[in-house]
């Protein structure tokens, strides 16, 4: 059967439709045809996909420096950062056409929003029997929140901060609870997001109001006020973690007062590449099954902050990644 569907495909052309960004904070569904399968590749049909609100804004505004280009493209994106675009990397789908043993799984895949597309065997990752794919839309936010936990190096028994709780620091957060007696806390200015926090069992502190020193700082916010409240709460020889990624926004950063008498630890961290001490056993493969795995929690499902279809999308599009209640937007195909 398998075989069949994959020659049918091969004698016609396949369309499948895609949202691309246009222009800035402007967005068109776009009839494109789909290339004949391959040998090594599958034809997914899509079931959801997630709008990742943080990086896919600063691609919907224009806003990827131009020395990025090359370094943000994500896999089967089209066009350039400098319009028009094809953007996105959180889908989940069926396979609908490959190798008999592939048929009918339920994968992820690093890829933009579109509702059928052709990959290779190696760009998917099968979901878990008994994950929703409703929830697998966060997958690739759970890996850059795993990777982060990796480069920072969260140890049982740590004071963990936790600065910016949308979805990224919040699967930082709660992961780092995962970890015995670590005692982690969710920072953010937005003050309606402490419901969500404690609904997953996340102790929540208003930007400011954070009291004592913190062996390991995430800043998951990309806002630079959260960095320094960071190092403001760093104990000594203590670990801060910069995960934000600013796009062409310059921020500043106290590096006088105890900065330096602390030794204090500042780092970048970044989902492309996976942390040294890591590298040599863990693949991508290896990561983004670990990454679906921590997704068996249901109380994740209080990161789905809305959802769409997919067949409104370019016009809610811009609305979605304006939105200050946005965490993770599903869209449904």
């Amino acid at each position: 059967m398998a075989s069949a569907s994959a020659e049918t495909l091969s004698n016609k052309t396949t369309l499948c439709r895609a949202l691309w960004i246009e222009t800035a904070n402007r967005c068109a569904i776009r009839q494109e045809g789909i290339e004949p399968l391959q040998a090594d590749q599958v034809l997914v049909r899509t079931l959801y996909s997630g709008i990742s609100r943080g990086t896919e804004s600063l691609v919907l505004a224009g806003k990827v420096p131009q020395s990025e280009f090359d370094r943000m493209r994500g896999p089967h994106m089209e066009g350039s950062f400098s319009f028009p675009v094809k953007y996105g990397y959180s889908t989940i789908g069926r396979i609908e056409a490959g190798p008999d043993d592939l048929i009918g799984k339920t994968v992820f895949c690093l890829h933009p929003h579109q509702d059928r597309f052709v990959t290779t065997k190696d760009m998917i990752a099968v979901l878990p029997e008994g994950l929703p794919p409703e929830r697998g839309v966060l997958a690739a936010n759970m890996e850059t929140a795993l990777n982060i936990v990796w480069d920072a190096m969260i140890q049982p028994g740590d004071r963990v901060a936790v600065f910016g709780a949308g979805v990224v620091g919040t699967l930082i957060a709660n992961i780092s609870l995962r970890i015995a007696g670590t005692d982690t806390v969710l920072v953010d200015t937005n003050t309606d997001r402490r419901a969500h926090a404690e609904a997953m069992g996340i102790s929540f502190a208003e930007a400011g109001t954070l009291k004592g020193e913190f062996d390991v700082l995430i800043n998951a916010s990309a806002a630079g006020a959260a960095l320094s409240e960071a190092i403001e709460h760093a104990g000594t020889e203590a670990r801060i973690i910069e995960a934000s990624w600013y796009g062409d926004k310059i921020i500043s950063i106290p590096l006088g007062g105890a900065f330096h008498s602390k030794r204090l630890q500042l780092l970048s961290s970044q989902v492309g590449a996976v942390p040294p001490a890591r590298r040599a056993r863990w693949s991508f493969g290896r990561r983004m099954a670990k990454a679906l795995e921590l997704l068996a929690d249901d109380s994740l499902d209080h990161l789905i902050s809305g959802e769409t279809d997919f067949a409104d999308l370019a016009d809610d599009y811009p609305r979605i990644l304006s939105s200050q209640t946005t965490l993770c937007h599903r869209i449904r195909y």
